[in-house]
């Protein structure tokens, strides 16, 4: 594997680290990121702080609801969102 295809697999790892860390990827998906993490001490180090940060994030956080008055106007307002896209064609 050159460099340049190994910063790519990081690049990849690092984006679905989340994923990784709310066990939201298939099986072979985490046993393929758990072996780049295993490999790579770069990646390894990023997973570390992403873990550490969404650790302390469930101790600060983890017990607290959102009020039911929140809950229910933000579903008011999301049912109210509308999506804009803007599509361009390309002609010959």
């Amino acid at each position: 594997m050159n460099d340049d295809d190994h910063k790519t697999d990081c690049s990849v790892v690092i984006s679905e680290v989340y994923l990784y860390l709310d066990l939201e990827c298939s099986d072979d998906r985490r046993q393929l990121i758990q072996h780049h993490l295993d490999d790579c001490s770069d990646c390894l180090r990023e997973y570390g702080i992403e873990h550490e940060v969404k650790a302390l994030v469930a101790r600060c956080c983890g017990d607290e609801t959102a009020p039911q008055e929140l809950r229910d106007r933000l579903r008011v307002k999301l049912s109210e969102y509308v999506v804009e896209v803007e599509t361009r064609e390309y002609l010959p």
